[in-house]
């Protein structure tokens, strides 16, 4: 049975156990995924420093748990140390922000990203110029406050960020909307249910992405 590893760059178990739970029900019958979690770190990461620091971690993590895996999810957005495990071997890897990115801009949508980090807003632009849809991309709208205080309340977040798919769409003319972070998982789904537009929520997207990567490789 095939095994992914989903890595949460972010230290906190119960983050993890629900990125876990969200990419589960996306897997089709006959594979398997668990998740490892940052051993140090915050337990949710909100500016570029916290994302470039992380990268070691998600590279000890892949080696340590990694082995018998056929492939991982990198389950931040911002995919930090993506280069690094693509470096070690041919194995899958799919990371939040290219995977959502990519399934967003299909058919040359138009797409923004509705987020809490603002420290992380000038990545996550660079991100999408390095994942070849920089030409789509409508920008990112955000929301008030405190990142980690809003994501401690489930429904002040998803409505927080709902305002900011609204605006995503009503202002930058955005035709679909990325909800941009893996601690997110949940109100990203709820959203996607939410809006007549495509709301992508990021974990069902690398899971998609990972798993077409996999496919095509048994198939080769």
């Amino acid at each position: 049975m095939p095994h992914i590893l989903l890595i949460n760059p972010n230290s906190s178990e119960a983050t993890t156990a629900m990125m876990v739970a969200i990419a589960s029900a996306e897997l089709p019958s006959g594979y398997r995924i668990t998740g490892v979690s940052a051993g140090q770190g915050p337990g949710m990461i909100v500016n570029a420093a916290e994302l470039d620091a992380a990268a070691s971690e998600v590279e000890r993590n892949w080696r340590e748990a990694g082995r018998q895996s056929a492939g991982a999810i990198i389950s931040a957005f911002g995919d930090p140390g993506i280069e690094r495990l693509r470096a070690l071997d041919a194995r899958p890897i799919a990371g939040l922000c290219e995977a959502s990115m990519l399934e967003a801009a299909q058919g040359g949508r138009r797409f923004g990203v509705a987020t809490v980090t603002p420290e992380l807003a000038g990545v996550i632009g660079e991100k999408a110029v390095q994942a070849g849809v920089g030409h789509l991309y409508t920008g990112i709208r955000l929301t008030a406050g405190d990142p980690r205080v809003l994501a401690g309340d489930p429904q002040a977040l998803e409505d927080a960020l709902a305002q900011a798919v609204r605006e995503c769409v009503e202002i930058d003319g955005a035709e679909a909307v990325v909800i941009g972070g893996g601690p997110l998982g949940q109100a990203a789904i709820a959203l996607a249910r939410r809006f007549t537009v495509p709301v992508i929520a990021p974990i069902p997207a690398a899971v998609r992405h990972v798993l077409k990567a996999l496919q095509r490789q048994q198939a080769a």
